[in-house]
């Protein structure tokens, strides 16, 4: 199994000796998904949290008043994609998460999650790290809705995620900003010609 991105993901934050990182390792499961194929679907219950080891991942939920796609993140190379209310509740999941290209995920179930942190305490310290991320890129983008216009929203995300900007196509980008895409292409005019 193809681990050792997660295994260098959790030493940044905590230390884990070679017993533990070999408990650890027995507790995942290595997935791929083919362009399109969905992780999770808006209805199911999350049942695994998924580490992404390569590949490109979108969440999103269906519009019922226009049908428009709403997206609500992407997650690319060592970044995570889960439902968290879904799978920490266990209960449906309110969107989906689909691959935008083949995409390798390392996935722990529920129970066993539950019993690896009970085998190894510090990962509730790494975990805890990472949804306090999760959270602060939330809110940020919560306040940036609200008083930034899209002009400064959409070079912020082409700055602070250049490496999503680079995968995406646009209409997505400008689905996750909440534009069009044509307002997208006439900044992207705008900024060639001046």
């Amino acid at each position: 199994m193809n681990n050792h991105a997660l295994i260098r993901n959790i030493s940044r934050y905590i230390s884990l000796t070679e017993e533990e990182i070999s408990i650890f390792e027995s507790f995942w499961l290595e997935k791929t998904l083919k362009k399109g194929e969905y992780l999770l679907r808006n209805g199911d219950v999350c049942r695994y949290d998924n580490y992404v080891v390569s590949g490109l991942l979108k969440a999103f939920y269906i519009n019922l008043e226009n049908g428009n796609e709403e997206i609500l993140y992407f997650s690319i190379d060592d970044w995570w994609a889960s439902d968290v209310d879904s799978f920490s509740r266990q209960k449906p999941s309110i969107y989906n998460i689909q691959a935008l290209e083949e995409t390798k995920v390392l996935q722990i179930n529920y129970h066993s999650f539950q019993k690896l942190l009970l085998k190894i305490p510090q990962l509730d310290k790494y975990f805890r790290i990472i949804l306090e991320g999760y959270i602060g890129t939330l809110q940020k983008r919560i306040i940036y809705n609200n008083i930034y216009d899209a002009e400064y929203r959409y070079f912020d995300f082409l700055e602070t995620y250049p490496h999503i900007a680079s995968r995406v196509p646009q209409y997505l980008i400008a689905s996750y900003l909440g534009v069009s895409a044509e307002f997208i292409s006439r900044l992207r005019k705008k900024n060639k010609s001046s």
